[in-house]
Formats: structure tokens, sequence, C-alpha cells
């Protein structure tokens, strides 16, 4: 999991507008400022962690497909949000303990076909890494041999967390 930016303020305002306000264009200046992105300095198949139908009819787009399309535009890489879906619908995680949340998405999502070859994920923000890590297994249960995931922002680890 490679991620571009700490999710400090600046960060944190601009996925907010992204996925809250409408502000899909943010994909484009987001995309932009990762480059470059170490997991995609070959080309690459995007697969963008899919919203659940409530939030994806609620917001009108999917802020990583967004940021999938944004980021294929620097390389030769293809955009295939096809490959992994939502089984069901999830509750919010932000308020969530990392255990919590690795149940809430447990077996959430599912790669409808065969996958082939190496994939990388594409997601707003990495937390505690439990939604990268289940589709990460779905694609791989599907066929995939490698996947790897992008991030723009990463939450800081609770301090209990740094030892």
């Amino acid at each position: 999991m490679w991620a571009a930016v700490w999710l400090d303020d600046g960060a944190r305002k601009a996925m907010h507008r992204l996925k809250y306000g409408g502000w899909w264009r943010v994909a484009d200046a987001v995309a932009a400022g990762m480059q470059p992105v170490p997991p995609l300095t070959v080309p690459s198949v995007l697969v963008p962690v899919p919203l659940g139908r409530g939030r994806l009819r609620s917001r009108g787009f999917n802020q990583a497909e967004r940021l999938a399309q944004a980021l294929a535009r620097y390389g030769s890489h293809e955009v295939r949000p096809e490959l992994l879906h939502r089984r069901r619908e999830t509750g919010t995680q932000t308020k969530l303990t990392p255990e919590a949340r690795r149940a809430n998405v447990s077996g959430a999502f599912a790669a409808p076909r065969s996958v082939r070859g190496r994939v990388v994920l594409v997601d707003d923000v990495l937390t505690t890494g439990a939604t990268l890590a289940e589709a990460a297994l779905a694609l791989a249960a599907a066929g995939a041999t490698s996947v790897e995931a992008v991030t723009f922002a990463r939450a800081r680890p609770p301090a209990t967390m740094l030892g």
C-alpha cells in the first residue's frame, strides 16, 4: 500500500470536498500531486474500490473511480471498475475501531470474473487498511497474481499504536 500524503487538515478538506461536496474535479489535482506514484511506474490495471449502491446513488459518483481515471492519464494504465464490486452495503467506518472496521468489511467484496496478473487498487484514504485488505482478498481469490494499492492520503496511526 502506498499513500502520497498524511491525512492532515488540507488533505482532509480536499477529500471531504471530493466525497461529500461533489467537487469531483479535485481528483485531477490530487492525481497530479501524487506523481510519481511508485506502484504505477509500469502500465497497470487500476481497480477502484467500489462504493455501495446507496452511497453511489447519494454522491452520484465514486471518488475512487474518479481518482483512478485521473491517475490513468499519467501512464498507460487501464481502469477496470468491473473487476470488483460490493456484495453488500457496509456502514460508515469513520468512528469504528480497527477490529470493528475489519468486521464491517469482512466478505463485502467480490470479483465477478476471473482476474489475471497484477492489479492496483485505488482509493482516496487509507486508515487501517481493512477495506483495501478485504478488496485485495477478493481479487486474489479471483486469480490476481499480485495486488497493490495506492491512496491519496493515509491517516496517522493512533498514538497507542506508535509504541
